[in-house]
């Protein structure tokens, strides 16, 4: 009877090591739905950009067998720009101003533009009184504002001339001043509707001969 008794504690104590053994091994249970990694993680945000003082913008430009300029602008709405940002990451790019998302550019925008001659590229353009840009070069060329969305551009419409001034530009040598010819700074304001334009549309500036041929493409982008 002893003898049976344990053999009896010997079976259940090897029942409960292997019972244990067995739990040890088991795999563990399945995670739970918030355990789980979600299959749509939220974007990691690659790079930040602000645009405090607005969107700026500089080009080159030339008339054919004539003088060469350079463009400088600037694009602003009141505080705007200062407060807008821009964030990259997988999905694309989106703009916040504060915590709030936008989409569209505001109702009024103010482009701010000088422009003054420059020397041409070497080989370009022969040296003479032809490098200097002139009132009436200027006079002679178009500027047209587009919207460009992709690779489609759709005129700025009700586009307005805000400020026009023409201003000397005083040489280095002004003792040589009388015999030099005369340079100037020209500077211009546009107001430009842009109500319902998305943020990701470029301001396109497209300045054209009397015969049509571009003299300067330039673009204002975010």
């Amino acid at each position: 009877m002893a003898a049976h008794l344990r053999r009896t504690c010997c079976l259940a104590s090897l029942f409960l090591c292997l019972a244990a053994a067995a739990q040890s091994q088991s795999p563990a249970p399945p995670a739970t739905k918030s355990q789980k990694k979600s299959k749509h993680p939220k974007p990691v945000e690659t790079s930040i950009q602000n645009y405090y003082g607005g969107v700026f913008l500089v080009g080159d430009g030339g008339i054919p067998n004539g003088p060469c300029f350079r463009i400088n602008g600037r694009v602003t709405s009141s505080g705007f720009f200062n407060e807008l940002k821009s964030y990259d990451n997988d999905d694309g790019t989106i703009f916040r101003l504060g915590a709030a998302e936008v989409t569209q550019f505001p109702d009024k925008l103010l482009l701010s533009m000088t422009i003054r001659d420059q020397p041409c590229g070497f080989g370009l353009q022969p040296v003479g009184t032809g490098v200097y840009l002139t009132q009436e070069a200027m006079h002679s060329m178009k500027l047209t504002l587009y919207w460009k969305h992709g690779v489609d551009l759709r005129p700025a419409e009700k586009v307005a001339v805000v400020r026009v001034s023409v201003d000397p530009i005083e040489p280095y040598a002004t003792n040589l001043a009388a015999e030099l010819p005369k340079r100037y700074l020209w500077s211009y304001e546009f107001g430009i509707p842009a109500g319902g334009v998305p943020l990701t549309d470029s301001l396109v500036l497209v300045f054209r001969t009397a015969d049509g041929r571009i003299a300067a493409r330039v673009a204002a982008r975010l």
